[in-house]
Formats: C-alpha cells, structure tokens, sequence
C-alpha cells in the first residue's frame, strides 16, 4: 500500500466499521474513518472526516493519500425501501469516483448474501448494483458478501437474544444460514487490504464461521437459546404471519423496527448458506470463532453491558 495513511474506511462508527477500528488499534495502522458524527471517545491513529456517502468533499478528504479503501457503509434495514438504492447504489458510486480520482490502488467492499437473490428485497437489489458497480470501477477490488453477523453492539441478532431468554424464538420457514462474528469479519476486511492481490483481486468471497452446511434455523436457534441458558420453543412461522408481525413492530417501534416488509422477503429463502466455491483462500483468513462459542461471548457482553 503507498499513501499518507495506508487505509480508509466508510462506516467507521457502525456495528461492523467499530469492529475493525478495534483490530486496527491492535494492528496500529494509521487510517482515515468517515462518520456522520464523530466519536468523543479517543481512536489512536485514527483521523475522523465528518460527512456521509452523499458529501462529495468528505469523501474527497477520506480518499486522498490512502492506499486501500474499505467501503463498509450502507443502508441494512428502513421502513422506506426507496432509501436502499440512495444509499447503497449512489453512496457506492460515490465512493467509487472519490476513490478513483485520489488514485486509491484498492477497494474492498462490504456486500451481503442477500444480493444473491436480488430479486427478493430491495435490499439485496440495492446490494447487487453497487456490486456492479463496483466490478465495472476499474479499480482493484474485492468483494465481501457477509453472512449474518453477530457480536458485540449488534442489534439485529440481539431481539433473538432477547425473546430466548423467555423460552420463545419464532423462525421464519425452513431453511439454513451462515453465521459469521464480527471479529473475525473484521479481520478479513484487514487482511484482505494487505492480501497478495493474484488470490483476493476481482473475486467475490462469501465467508462464515467455518461450520460446513451453515446452520439450519433451528439449530441456530437453540444455540442461541443455549447461550443464554434456556431451552426453547422455536416454531417456524409462514410468510404471511411474518409479515403480519412486520406491521405489528411497525407500529410499536415505528421507524426503529427491526422485522419490516422488506426483511421478510429474504428471511423466507431457504438458503443463506456460503458457497463453497467463494471461501476465501486458508493463506488469507481463517475464521478463529466457532458459533457456539461466539454465541456464548456475545449473550456475557449483552448482560456486561446491561441490554438484557
């Protein structure tokens, strides 16, 4: 990597972009974090742009000097499914063009499973263009499609936790998925910056926890149910009680709700499972947090920090 700092990265202050601002500390690499608001707590070595992935001269200042450039930040979840492709298609264009005229070497981008199947959410659609976008960039991408992450400060996963410590956890219909802790996620988006470019350059990697097969809903559910000491009931529940129950969170928590319609549609796939075909190469990464283990570490750090 050349540069004044070697790294930049978008979603600097999310659930995924606070887990790679940890390992970098540990690593001790000066980078460059955009955020909409910037942390009172002190980051050694980072240096903070103000802005977002609309302000073209936030983006300007991040990409100026870097070597590599980590594109973490995106819409996951709205109660107005019209926001994911300003988001996540435009943020991403943009992040593309500020990266090119600062003559960034490297991007790696931050995906989701979920633009597989683009055509079962607005989501997963908005997801699958900036993948596009990014491959027709010209620069020297990666791209990462992340399985479900969990770890500390997630709160998506964390309503599973919750309902599973009152012996209920309702699933959608049958299927399996891959799971993936956001430290080892983190580590990935490093290691891959730094990866000989002939087994990371222009591919698309799916990675996971290790476990082959993935986990079927189930038998994520009482591993769950398990890390919070309970034993469970976890029925699968048809598409539409789903989206009844989508409307419900709507009006309970209104534009914080966690389940929407959106949601739905790629929850009711049977199949979010990483391919074998896009692991990433064992001399690049390797996952060091098993799901049961992670699960475990993750139920200790809601109680530590008083969520439950």
């Amino acid at each position: 990597m050349t540069g004044d700092k070697p790294l930049a990265i978008t979603g600097g202050t999310g659930f995924v972009g606070r887990a790679v601002l940890d390992v970098l500390r540990e690593r001790r690499i000066p980078t460059g974090a955009l955020a909409r608001k910037v942390p009172d707590e002190p980051f050694e070595a980072i240096e903070w742009v103000r802005g977002d992935l609309g302000d073209d001269a936030a983006l300007a200042r991040l990409a100026s000097g870097s070597g590599a450039l980590i594109h973490i930040a995106g819409l996951t979840n709205t109660p107005d499914p019209a926001e994911f492709e300003g988001a996540n298609v435009t943020g991403t264009a943009n992040v593309i063009a500020a990266a090119k005229a600062a003559r960034v070497k490297r991007l790696v981008f931050v995906s989701s499973l979920a633009a597989r199947e683009p055509q079962l959410s607005r989501y997963g659609a908005s997801k699958s263009q900036a993948e596009q976008l990014v491959q027709a960039s010209g620069l020297d991408w990666t791209i990462v499609r992340p399985p479900a992450v969990y770890g500390p400060r997630d709160s998506d996963m964390f309503d599973l936790f919750r309902a599973a410590r009152f012996g209920f956890v309702p699933l959608p219909p049958g299927g399996a998925t891959s799971i993936i802790h956001v430290e080892d996620l983190a580590r990935l988006l490093l290691d891959l910056v730094t990866a000989q470019s002939a087994l990371v350059s222009k591919r698309i990697f799916e990675p996971d926890d290790g476990r082959e097969g993935g986990w079927s809903h189930k038998e994520l559910a009482h591993a769950i149910g398990q890390s919070v000491g309970r034993k469970i009931i976890a029925p699968h529940l048809p598409r539409a009680v789903l989206q009844g129950a989508a409307s419900i969170d709507r009006l309970l928590r209104g534009d914080g709700a966690k389940l929407t319609a959106d949601r739905v549609g790629y929850m009711c796939h049977p199949n979010w499972v990483a391919r074998f075909d896009r692991q990433v190469p064992e001399t690049v990464w390797t996952p060091q947090i098993g799901g049961e283990a992670g699960l475990a570490a993750t139920a200790e750090w809601y109680r530590s920090a008083g969520w439950f």
